[in-house]
């Protein structure tokens, strides 16, 4: 399969990049054995602006983009966060190729409501989209024209490639890494947490109260010396939504505590993940994991085995391919145990 995937490849960041479930996407669909060109919006807006100035150059990436498809002639095209690009330019993309399938992903939170509204907005030219929250959180895009999938954050074993689930030589006992305050109060309840836990363990807060964010191996550094994580999302109570940290988190081995209402209790196995109500239930569970390592290492190593075996990205992107072009599911995809493969809720 030919599939054309437009996302931001972060080619101007010169390898201190973020981890990306873009490339997560097109390593899985080629270890799929499809053939994946991919096209970075900002960059090449950036690159073929003059002086670099990137609102200059959209015009020309729109162009740029459909000299790619006339090239490279996709079966499926996937666009991902690609604001640059424009209706406009998909629906001449229908036309220069009137058999391809073109999808939107989007993996931003529907508590901001610009982003409902993009959703939305690409849905009135895609034949599906995906969205990282939970199916049943999706009727409102119902009325959309467009098939609407659930999508998960995976794991790629070639970024995932830790597992401090067996280490007992961690120098950070609690970490968690922010790098945005919009649409949430999270931070106050992360310095309640720090405070009351100062002298009994290593707490490390990367963005927040004074200390520096971290980015590419710096995180990857980070992650490597963390024996527990804060998976906390701006907002909570979205059916199965969480940022990637997640994955992050648990494809390393590293023990992570979740908000209880997102329910991924219905979809993750039994003793893997940490479930919390609220911020004194936390303070308690953390407490227990970290003077019981035998009980972090046992916990940490479910939540690693089954995101590496179910929640991989070779998995995500067949899951995406055969949704968008309609082929039966190949796998009893754990993410998709309510969607039907038109979409609907079973």
């Amino acid at each position: 399969m030919r599939v054309l995937h437009i996302a931001y490849q972060q080619l101007r960041r010169y390898g201190k990049t973020r981890v990306s479930w873009a490339q997560k996407l097109t390593h899985g669909l080629i270890k799929n054995n499809h053939l994946v060109q991919v096209f970075s919006d900002r960059d090449v807006a950036a690159f073929e602006a003059p002086f670099g100035w990137r609102d200059l150059g959209k015009g020309k990436a729109n162009r740029r983009l459909l000299e790619t498809v006339k090239a490279f002639d996709p079966d499926l095209v996937i666009a991902g966060h690609c604001d640059i690009i424009t209706n406009e330019t998909l629906k001449e993309i229908k036309q220069l190729r009137p058999g391809v399938i073109i999808v939107h992903c989007n993996n931003d939170p529907l508590f901001v409501p610009e982003n409902i509204e993009k959703i939305k907005h690409r849905a009135q030219v895609v034949d599906a989209i995906f969205v990282s929250t939970g199916r049943r959180e999706l009727s409102i895009f119902e009325e959309s024209g467009a098939r609407i999938y659930h999508m998960p954050n995976p794991v790629d074993p070639a970024v995932e490639n830790l597992n401090n689930a067996v280490r007992d030589d961690l120098s950070i006992d609690l970490l968690f890494c922010s790098n945005s305050n919009d649409y949430t109060e999270r931070l106050k309840m992360v310095k309640s947490l720090k405070d009351k836990l100062d002298g009994e363990m290593t707490f490390k807060t990367y963005g927040s109260f004074g200390e520096a964010p971290v980015w590419g191996r710096d995180y990857d550094r980070a992650l490597s010396e963390t024996t527990m994580g804060l998976n906390l999302n701006r907002q909570e109570g979205y059916y199965w939504y969480s940022s990637a940290r997640m994955a992050q988190l648990a494809g390393n081995g590293i023990l992570q505590f979740t908000h209880s209402s997102p329910r991924f209790d219905e979809m993750l196995p039994d003793e893997s993940v940490v479930y919390f109500d609220d911020w004194d239930d936390l303070l308690v569970k953390i407490r227990d994991f970290n003077n019981n390592d035998d009980k972090r290492k046992q916990w940490a190593a479910q939540a690693r085995d089954f995101f590496h075996i179910e929640i991989n990205n070779t998995l995500y992107a067949q899951y995406i391919l055969e949704a968008s072009l309609q082929i039966p599911f190949s796998h009893d995809y754990v993410w998709a145990q309510d969607i039907n493969l038109n979409g609907t809720l079973k």
